[in-house]
């Protein structure tokens, strides 16, 4: 069984955002504006997405 993928964008600037949601945005694997990445979906992943949720756009 393969493992279920979850498409993360970055949207928005991480300039003026929390030290600790960059940091996050950074565990992502994003690094930029329009930057996308496909992360396994696990409720760790899940509640990274959630906490920077007004911060990227996220698919499947």
């Amino acid at each position: 069984m393969a493992d279920k993928k979850i498409k993360v964008t970055l949207t928005k600037s991480i300039i003026g955002c929390k030290q600790a949601h960059r940091a996050t945005i950074r565990g992502l694997g994003l690094r930029r504006i329009n930057h996308s990445v496909e992360v396994v979906d696990t409720p760790q992943v899940r509640g990274m997405i959630r906490a920077v949720q007004y911060l990227v756009r996220c698919e499947g």
